[in-house]
Formats: structure tokens, C-alpha cells, sequence
């Protein structure tokens, strides 16, 4: 049975809801708009099930197997200052196909530290598609920290698919971000991480990923920009406990005075896992720039145009 409880959003809210949520966030269907520390409307379909959490803050995703092709949108907003710490579980039975579009943007105009650490958990069945969106994103004028921690922790059954894709769109000043994934028999994890950061931001990026399956395999992909004075750490890790393969690839570049490091770990703990790791860091080429001012493109032009089919 479905259970709907809708909300008139301000504009600020609408606005930032425009950024994170890149298919659209409607008020029908199956989703669940959390803001500042409240969910303030939600939304069940047929197949897909939202059931607020008893013991803590968060909710708990229940997911049909018959749910084909289907989204959930499950967004936060905060434009209040103080922080919000939420649990959400994802609970997606054999043979589900559905995109789940989460995220968070924070609106900050004060001058205290707004801050949301989400902490999701997906347990995954068996033949599943699933793909998972987050994307993060800060704006406004307040001098107090904009803070994003997620922690995501994915258990993927045997015969499914499990695409990430994660990206930090601008504005954050800090994030440490901590992925967790374990791989069963035949599973496939796809994983693309995009970065931007500027001025003073920070960014650190931990990723997991435990090949525990027969057969089970991960390729992951992180690209990132660091702009000004800021600072990036990625540290993916693809731990090969079975016959398996992974490729990381950590992408970056570099501008101004940032700094990024990048520590691809590859641990293979059986003798026919196969793991590759490659990274790279490097300024943007010059001949690309003069190519591109030959358009009549100023030279912030021409990078901004460079950094956007980079981060694509």
C-alpha cells in the first residue's frame, strides 16, 4: 500500500535539490526528502518501501524483487548551521533492478560549521542491478564550515551489478569519505568518483573493496581537480581474496598551489586474483589551452572547459 506525505519546499531548498539530484526530484514514486535533520515528505511505490528507523535517526529501504528499472530518490538539504547525523539501510531482494539517487547540499549563510555525515549500508541480493547516485554539493555566503562525511558500507550477492557513482560538485570544505565493499560470487562493482575542490577545501577518499567471490570482479575509476590551496587524499584498496579481477585508475589534476595524493593499494591474497592499479596527476597541457584559445576562449575559459569534459 502506498503511503505519501507531501511538502511545499521553499526556494532555496527547490534550488539545491536542482544541483543533487541530477534525475529530477519529485514528490511521487518512492523517496524520502530529509532537511535539517528532519524528513519533511515521503513517498512509497508498489515495489519500494520507506520505513523510518526506531532507534536512530535514518530509515530503512525495503526494495521488492519485482521492482524492474525503477528509482528512489532519498536527497538531504540543510540551510540551517549544526549537524546531522543520519543511518539509512538499503534492504534490495534477489532480482531487483533500481537506481537509487541520493545526495546531499548544504545552504550555508552563518557563520557555525553545518556539517551531515550519512551513513548508508546496501545489502544486496542475488541477480540485482543496482546503481546508486550521491552527489554532494555546498553554496553560500556564511564563514562557517560546510562538512559532508558519508560512509557507505555495500555487501553485493552473487550474479549482481553494483554501479557507484559519486560525485563532489564544488563548495564543500571538507569531506572524509569512507567506502566499505564486499563482493560475493560473480558480483561486478563499478565505481566512478568525481572531485572538484578550491581554495582551502580538503578532501579525503577511502575505498575498500573486498573481492571475497568466485569470479567476482571491480573496476573503479576516481577523477578529481584541486584548485588554490587545497588538499586531496585518495586511498582506494581492492583486496583479491579469491580467483578475481579489479582495476583502480585515480586520475587528478593539478592547479595553483593544490596538493593531491594518490595511494592506489592493491592486495592480492590468492593466487589467481589479477589487480591493476594505475594513477596519474598532472597539470593541464599547455598545447590544449593554446588549441582552445584559438576559439576566442580567454584562458579561464579555456581550462573551465578542459576540467568539465575531464570530470565527464
Amino acid at each position: 500500500m502506498e503511503n505519501n506525505q507531501t511538502a511545499k519546499l521553499d526556494k532555496v531548498t527547490e534550488d539545491v535539490l536542482k544541483v543533487i539530484d541530477s534525475y529530477g526530484f519529485k514528490q511521487e514514486g518512492a523517496y524520502n526528502l530529509r532537511l535539517n535533520g528532519m524528513a519533511v515528505c515521503h513517498g512509497d511505490s508498489r515495489h519500494i518501501h520507506i520505513v523510518k528507523k526506531e532507534d536512530k535517526p535514518g530509515i530503512d529501504i525495503h526494495i521488492s524483487g519485482e521492482a524492474k528499472d525503477e528509482q528512489v530518490h532519498i536527497p538531504v538539504v540543510m540551510s540551517q548551521e549544526g549537524v546531522d547525523v543520519v543511518y539509512n539501510d538499503f534492504y534490495i531482494e534477489d532480482g531487483a533492478d533500481v537506481t537509487i539517487i541520493a545526495g546531499c547540499g548544504i545552504h550555508g549563510e552563518g557563520c557555525s560549521e553545518t556539517r551531515h555525515d550519512g551513513i548508508h549500508a546496501f545489502h544486496v541480493g542475488k541477480g540485482c542491478n543496482v546503481k546508486y547516485v550521491e552527489n554532494h554539493y555546498a553554496e553560500g555566503n556564511g564563514t562557517g564550515q560546510k562538512v559532508l562525511n558519508p560512509v557507505t558500507k555495500i555487501y553485493v550477492g552473487e550474479d549482481s551489478t553494483f554501479t557507484l557513482e559519486t560525485t563532489q560538485i564544488k563548495g564543500v570544505d571538507s569531506t572524509e569519505r569512507e567506502n566499505y565493499i564486499e563482493l560475493a560470487d560473480n558480483a561486478k562493482l563499478f565505481v566512478t568518483e568525481k572531485l572538484m575542490t578550491d581554495e582551502g577545501q580538503t578532501a579525503i577518499s577511502n575505498m575498500d573493496v573486498e573481492l571475497n567471490g568466485e569470479n567476482s570482479s571491480a573496476r573503479i575509476v576516481s577523477r578529481s581537480v584541486g584548485k588554490g590551496t587545497s588538499r586531496q587524499v585518495f586511498h582506494p584498496r581492492a583486496i583479491g581474496n579469491n580467483r578475481c579481477h579489479a582495476h583502480v585508475q585515480c586520475d587528478s589534476i593539478i592547479m595553483d598551489t593544490a596538493e593531491i595524493s594518490s595511494i592506489p593499494e592493491i592486495d592480492a591474497k590468492h593466487v589467481d586474483a589479477q589487480i591493476i592499479h594505475e594513477a596519474a596527476i598532472g597539470r593541464i597541457n599547455d598545447e590544449q589551452l593554446v588549441k582552445l584559445r584559438t576559439f576566442g576562449l580567454n584562458e579561464e575559459e579555456a581550462e573551465a572547459v578542459i576540467i568539465e569534459s575531464f570530470l565527464k
